[in-house]
């Protein structure tokens, strides 16, 4: 929310835990490892993307404990044509808060 400055009510997540048996990771890591992965509509600069990245290590860090080593984040952008929300197109929709920050 801080970095993308959304609404304090919008969220949208979805959390795939998995059997330890069924999630392979790369040596060096614990058992904390987490991918996180985030899709959102194109259009915010570089700097916003990765002050994003950065809150999510930083606080993912010192509020859970989990090292860096164990963290991954990926950010997947889609033009606001290619989504739908409320039966409207992306690129139709009339937001509540700004992308291109």
């Amino acid at each position: 929310m801080e970095a993308l400055e959304f609404p304090a009510d919008k969220r949208a997540h979805r959390f795939f835990p998995m059997d330890k048996d069924d999630f392979l990771y790369p040596g060096g890591r614990s058992d904390d490892y987490i991918i996180i992965e985030i899709m959102m509509m194109e259009g915010r600069t570089v700097a916003t993307r990765k002050q994003l990245i950065r809150l999510l290590n930083d606080r993912i860090h010192r509020d859970l404990g989990i090292s860096l080593q164990d963290i991954e984040i990926v950010i997947t952008e889609s033009p606001a044509c290619n989504w739908s929300f409320r039966g409207i197109h992306g690129d139709e929709a009339s937001l509540s808060y700004r992308v291109d920050i």
